[in-house]
């Protein structure tokens, strides 16, 4: 049994860059997806934090957009990136994001029981809730924990579940306190019918197409959008012709 991410990548490598006086022009090459330009901007830069914490979102943001499954080399290198902004600064925010959506598109490769021997699901969840607990407005974490709970939920049953910490009703909770902070995030949208599809079709076919299609019609402003707003709309047609078990499956192989 492969075990799929629970990830949330697209919304939260999407937010807006820090300021970095060093890399200014890395905000532009961003949202228009010239994601080799800001890292050779961030090549450039001192040595900071928030430089190590773009180079991780950096990263993510070009393994996510190939539309490949994700390298695990190249993941490995943004978790080490994010893992050297910690080094310097444990509360990092963006860090902590970008440590977690490596953690959990690392066990897109691995089988259920490596997943939970690993630890990562649970590291990440941790390293989400403790961005929020700094900053309860991050809707990029606030997004990223929604999906981890509905994921677990599909992955491990009942008892997985409960064993993690895994609640559906927490993860509708904060999936409406992300939606109501950012509801022109289409990333957000996306990755939320995309959980729900993969989960049960047939259960939540109504709210699927209504947050895939809300995901269309949002004006996209990044490159990432527009690659997230693809993938919408390949999924809605997918609902609109398939069978639960095989939307289902569709869902499950999308990122």
């Amino acid at each position: 049994m492969r075990i799929r991410s629970l990830i949330l990548a697209a919304c939260v490598i999407s937010a807006a860059l820090p300021a970095l006086a060093d890399v200014a022009g890395a905000d532009a090459a961003f949202r228009a997806g010239r994601f080799e330009a800001v890292l050779l901007e961030v090549a450039a830069a001192d040595p900071t934090a928030d430089a190590y914490a773009l180079k991780a979102r950096a990263i993510l943001a070009r393994t996510v957009c190939a539309g490949t499954e994700p390298d695990t080399a190249q993941i490995r290198d943004a978790l080490a990136a994010a893992d050297a902004a910690l080094k310097l600064d444990a509360r990092h925010g963006e860090g902590r994001l970008q440590k977690a959506i490596a953690l959990s598109l690392l066990t897109r490769s691995m089988d259920l029981g490596d997943a939970r021997e690993s630890g990562y699901g649970p590291l990440a969840k941790a390293l989400a809730e403790g961005v929020l607990e700094d900053d309860p407005a991050n809707h990029y974490a606030l997004g990223f924990l929604a999906v981890w709970h509905v994921e677990v939920h599909r992955r491990g049953g009942t008892i997985g579940a409960a064993m993690l910490g895994a609640n559906l009703k927490t993860a509708r909770s904060q999936y409406a306190e992300a939606v109501r902070l950012a509801p022109e995030d289409a990333g957000l949208r996306w990755q939320w019918a995309r959980a729900l599809a993969a989960f049960d079709a047939k259960k939540y076919r109504a709210e699927i197409e209504a947050e895939l299609q809300a995901a269309l019609e949002i004006d996209p402003s990044t490159e990432i959008d527009r690659v997230m707003q693809g993938r919408a709309g390949v999924l809605l047609e997918v609902m609109q012709t398939a069978k639960p078990r095989e939307i289902e499956k569709t869902a499950q192989r999308m990122f």
